[in-house]
């Protein structure tokens, strides 16, 4: 049985503001809907290890929804951070520390993790992914041009893979393409079909 015909009979709701994820997983045949928005205070133990960062804030995310799950209900949060050198870049502030962030990711490798939750009323599963991204040396009108044109301020290390910077920047990756967008779709693909069972 295909996936979108297990999930017939249940609710997948998504809880996240990200139009990129909404697009990835409309373009993967994965029928939800939107979960009603509610606020999460994102923060998290500064002993946490980078890489484990967005595991704890999407389980994060999913236990702090205020809105009871039903029977037939399957809650959907995720998280995507840059790491780079051992330390989380999240989303800008502003357009200084996007260009900023950028010049650091310029002519090195850097990894993308994203974790997801799946939540019912009974249980909770939880999993990542993550993928290497290499940067050619960028100069500083080229880092100048994307921050002013496409302003990244909403995205984790302030660039867009899909957006002009991933087509002149990005030299190679390692892992998958749509987890660096910020959601790993065919990743949750599996993982959802093994939650249904």
């Amino acid at each position: 049985m295909l996936l979108h015909e297990k999930l017939a009979p249940y609710r997948l709701m998504l809880a996240s503001q990200s139009p990129r994820r909404r697009e990835l997983l409309t373009a993967c045949g994965i029928p939800y809907e939107m979960a009603p928005k509610y606020g999460c205070d994102e923060r998290y133990p500064e002993t946490l290890p980078a890489e484990e960062v967005p595991l704890y804030l999407a389980r994060l995310k999913s236990e702090a929804c205020p809105v009871p799950l039903g029977p037939r209900d399957i809650l959907l949060t995720a998280d995507t951070v840059v790491v780079h050198r051992g330390e989380v870049l999240g989303k800008p502030r502003d357009t200084d520390e996007a260009a900023a962030m950028l010049g650091r990711l310029a002519g090195s490798r850097h990894t993308v993790v994203s974790g997801v939750a799946l939540r019912t009323a009974g249980r909770l599963h939880a999993f990542e992914a993550r993928t290497d991204v290499w940067f050619r040396p960028l100069a500083d009108e080229e880092i100048a041009y994307y921050v002013e044109r496409f302003r990244p301020l909403d995205k984790a290390g302030a660039y867009g893979i899909q957006e002009w910077i991933g087509y002149a920047a990005v030299e190679c990756i390692e892992g998958s393409f749509y987890n660096v967008m910020g959601l790993p779709v065919q990743r949750l693909y599996v993982e959802l079909d093994r939650f249904l069972g």
